[in-house]
C-alpha cells in the first residue's frame, strides 16, 4: 500500500518558531521578576497548554490562575505570529508541490488556534491542509494516540497510508507507535534529541528540500 497523505507538525517543524518560544518563556517569568531556570523551554516544550500554564502559575507561585498564565503567554506571543514568524527553509516550495500532486495535508498543532490561524492567513499556506487541528478535549497533546486519531477521521486515512513529520522526539514516538510512516526535523534548539530521531524514525532531515525530490514524493499512491 502506497503513502497517501502527511500531517505535519507546525512549530520547529514548518515554522521557525521555537527560538520566538525559548525567549517568551524568560520574557514571562521576569514580568513577576523571576530569572528563568536555563531548563525552563526543555521542562515545558512538551507539555500542552494547559499544562505547561499550571506548571509556571504552581511552581513559581504566581499570584494569577493558569488560565490568566495562558492569556498572557498568548498575548506575549500573538505578534510573532501575526507579523513576524516565517517557514523553514524549503517549506513552501514543497507544500506547493505536494497541493500540486493532489496529495491531502494536514496541520496538528498544539499551539494557540488562534495564532494558528493567524500565521497560516499571514503566509498563504491554509489552502493547502485539508485539516488544521489542535488537540481535541482529553488528548494530553501529541503523548497519546488520540490527537493523532482525530486528525486521521478528519481525512480518512489510516496511519499506515500516511506520513507524520514532527521535531519533538515524543511526538514522533507517539507516532512510530502508532504505524505512521515517521519524519524527523532537526531544529536547532532541540540538538539533544535529534539522535532519538533518527532511531526511531524513517527518514531524517535538516530541512525541507530534502523531501521535495522523487524519491520521497514517488511514495505516495
Amino acid at each position: 500500500m502506497g503513502l497517501r497523505g502527511i500531517i505535519f507538525d507546525l512549530d520547529g517543524t514548518l515554522l521557525d518558531s521555537m527560538p520566538m518560544w525559548h525567549e517568551l518563556d524568560r520574557r514571562f517569568l521576569r514580568e513577576y521578576g523571576i530569572e528563568a531556570p536555563p531548563d525552563i523551554s526543555d521542562i515545558v516544550k512538551n507539555m500542552t497548554i494547559e499544562q505547561s500554564s499550571a506548571y509556571y502559575a504552581e511552581r513559581f507561585r504566581l499570584p494569577v490562575t493558569a488560565e490568566q498564565v495562558a492569556d498572557r503567554i498568548e498575548q506575549l506571543a500573538a505578534d510573532a505570529y501575526r507579523y513576524d514568524l516565517q517557514l523553514k527553509n524549503g517549506a513552501e516550495a514543497l507544500l506547493s508541490e505536494l497541493h500540486r500532486r493532489g496529495i491531502p495535508c494536514a496541520i496538528a498543532s498544539v499551539t494557540y488556534p488562534k495564532l494558528l490561524d493567524a500565521v497560516l492567513e499571514r503566509l498563504q499556506i491554509k489552502s493547502y491542509f485539508q485539516t488544521v487541528m489542535t488537540p481535541p478535549e482529553g488528548a494530553n497533546g501529541k503523548h497519546t494516540p488520540v490527537f493523532y486519531n482525530a486528525v486521521l477521521a478528519e481525512m480518512g486515512l489510516k496511519a499506515c497510508e500516511t506520513v507524520v513529520v514532527e521535531d519533538a522526539l515524543y511526538a514522533a514516538e507517539t507516532a512510530q507507535k502508532m504505524g505512521f510512516f515517521t519524519v524527523g526535523m532537526k531544529d536547532d534548539l532541540a540538538k539533544e534529541e535529534w539522535c532519538g530521531l533518527e532511531e526511531i524514525c524513517r527518514l531524517t532531515i535538516h530541512d525541507w528540500t530534502a523531501l521535495n525530490h522523487a524519491e520521497f514524493l514517488n511514495l505516495f499512491a
